[in-house]
């Protein structure tokens, strides 16, 4: 273990912060309910033979030796400690501390073992997919990490983004989930492409840190009216469709009186396909365009005409379905 003083904003007790330094290659494969690696592919050759995931992890004690904290080599967030540690640390009453067996077997039964490896198996299957489109597209960003949101109404309940770095200057964001396959408790997973559609917001504006942009955050929005309204995706999935969702955190050039911010679905690119194949199936690629709040008031007064006429000045101004925020309207 390292200890590192530190110093705490009005506070003037002496405080450290402690390290534990020790790796150990001890993670139990086989016990553990999964396990899954970097790989070639997945681009990252830093990281190669690593841990990619690890799910109920289980060690082999008899790696451990007479080691009592330390980090399993591979998969270096969590941190084991010894039996009598965690009671010394729960008598204290340490705080912030979430304490899981990783020893003795697997709470998973085998059957949900094997169901598991079958998830895992399309989730690989359709990230790789959609991976290899992302990549024709420009440059995919392997270093920015965005959190998965585990849940929801996706359809295999994880959602998930991804970050592209195109020509001038560009930043693209996109949904990488929304074609996932179906997971429905007591069926058997199988092969789909899930609602059969992905969204995708480009901007041209800088972006120091995209994993804390409006631009996430309003993709985020956008995603989850589309996971939650049937007959909003069916819309998506045939034309256009716009529609506004919550302003909060948002630009302010971008708000309405309400305080919402509106976007329009479905423009065509000259810069981006309307669709790309996988080996599920089909998917529809939907651009996402924010609308300034009188670019809104106008398509909501005029409808499919000044739908068609917004989408005519976006092309003659040369910005098509790319998103800013400061920006002057086109009506």
């Amino acid at each position: 273990m390292q200890s590192i003083p530190v110093d705490i904003d009005g506070l003037f007790e002496p405080y450290c912060i402690l390290v534990a330094t020790r790796l150990i290659r001890c993670i139990d494969d086989n016990a553990s309910t999964e396990v899954r690696y970097w790989t070639p592919e997945d681009g990252r050759p830093d990281r190669l033979g690593e841990y990619r995931a690890v799910y109920d992890m289980r060690i082999d004690p008899t790696k451990v030796g007479d080691a009592k904290v330390f980090r399993t080599w591979g998969w270096t967030g969590t941190i084991i400690v010894s039996e009598d540690i965690k009671e010394a640390l729960e008598r204290a009453g340490v705080t912030g501390a979430k304490f899981q067996e990783v020893t003795g077997p697997s709470a998973i039964s085998p059957e949900e073992r094997e169901r598991n490896h079958k998830l895992m198996a399309l989730a690989d299957q359709a990230d790789a997919a959609r991976s290899v489109f992302w990549r024709t597209l420009g440059k995919l960003d392997e270093e920015v990490i965005i959190p998965i949101v585990v849940g929801g109404n996706w359809p295999a309940r994880r959602q998930m983004w991804r970050v592209i770095h195109r020509e001038h200057g560009r930043t693209l964001l996109v949904t990488h989930g929304l074609s996932d396959f179906f997971v429905v408790d007591g069926v058997e997973p199988e092969p789909s492409v899930g609602f059969g559609l992905e969204l995708a917001l480009e901007t041209n504006e800088p972006q120091a840190h995209i994993e804390k942009s409006w631009l996430l955050l309003l993709l985020e929005r956008v995603g989850d009216e589309i996971a939650e309204h049937e007959s909003v995706r069916e819309k998506v999935k045939t034309g256009f469709l716009s529609m506004e969702v919550s302003g909060q955190g948002m630009p302010e050039p971008l708000l309405t009186k309400e305080g919402r911010v509106g976007v329009l679905l479905g423009m065509e690119s000259s810069t981006l396909p309307g669709r790309f194949t996988t080996p599920a199936g089909e998917v529809r690629l939907v651009t996402v365009k924010v609308l300034m709040p009188a670019e809104l008031a106008y398509l909501l007064e005029h409808g499919t005409r000044g739908r068609d006429e917004l989408v005519r000045c976006f092309a003659q101004d040369g910005q098509e379905h790319v998103s800013r925020a400061w920006r002057r309207s086109v009506v």
